[in-house]
């Protein structure tokens, strides 16, 4: 008899997008006696589908989470550097500790350090200005680890050799929404474990042959893709994942509801 069996899911975070006046100012006083804003509405709001829906290992953030990196980060202007940067973490603090009130174990997707945009006006050295924004970016992390928050998903538009090596470790995932073959195999090189969009499962198991691969996360994954991954790796092995960028409860009823195999 055939079973139908489901793979565990995880979030690599949402865009939960502007939200209405009304419904802001009302959840503003709902949280009175906690520093409650905008950005702390949105880490609200991307985690609460995934609890609703029941994913098993949610994780609040986004890349609307650049503001708030900026406002923390001392020494730059116009989004330049201008000065020695260190972080301001007060404001970090109370967004980590509003995640694990709503979720222990949740995990908080950032912007990686180069989808910033900043410049660099005042190191003038490329590996000086690598180390200080890198190690921000640390500080940054093991704060919020510290307050409760699991582990933080990197998301990135290229994937930089400077920032694999410097923040790559086992609390840390890199994401790249598309990556090219050339990406991925830079990944695979600091990373065993690689979240794919379904069109790129064949790239990632064939640099199999030269990078060892311990778990695969399908982004937006259907039968075809589940099948192929456990063609490769066992049922614990895979991973269905999402991104929302509509962060509806829909969109994450809908990745439970696909993670699912037979045997």
């Amino acid at each position: 008899m055939v079973k139908r069996l489901n793979l565990a899911t995880r979030a690599f975070g949402a865009e939960p997008g502007m939200p209405d006046v009304a419904a802001l100012a009302a959840w503003i006083q709902e949280h009175r006696g906690r520093m409650a804003d905008i950005t702390t509405y949105q880490l609200d709001r991307t985690l609460a589908p995934q609890i609703t829906a029941g994913i098993r290992t949610t994780c609040a953030g986004g890349r609307f989470y650049t503001d708030r990196i900026r406002e923390c980060i001392n020494g730059i202007a116009d989004n330049r550097a201008v000065g020695e940067l260190y972080l301001d973490t007060p404001a970090l603090v109370e967004d980590a500790a509003g995640i694990v009130v709503q979720k222990k174990g949740a995990w908080c997707a950032l912007p990686a350090p180069h989808v910033l945009g900043i410049t660099d006006s005042y190191y003038e050295d490329e590996a000086e200005w690598s180390d200080a924004i890198c190690g921000i970016y640390r500080t940054m992390m093991r704060t919020m680890r510290d307050t409760g928050v699991t582990g933080h998903i990197l998301l990135s538009d290229t994937l930089e050799n400077a920032e694999l090596a410097a923040l790559s470790r086992q609390n840390v995932f890199f994401y790249q929404p598309e990556p090219s073959r050339e990406s991925l195999a830079r990944l695979m090189e600091h990373q065993r474990q690689v979240a794919s969009p379904k069109k790129n499962l064949e790239t990632v198991f064939d640099l199999t042959d030269e990078y060892t691969l311990q778990k695969i996360f399908i982004i937006d994954p259907d039968p075809g893709s589940i099948d192929l991954a456990l063609s490769h790796l066992d049922p614990d092995q895979v991973v269905c994942g999402g991104y929302s960028t509509e962060n509806t409860g829909d969109y994450w009823k809908d990745l439970v509801t696909a993670a699912v195999y037979e045997r």
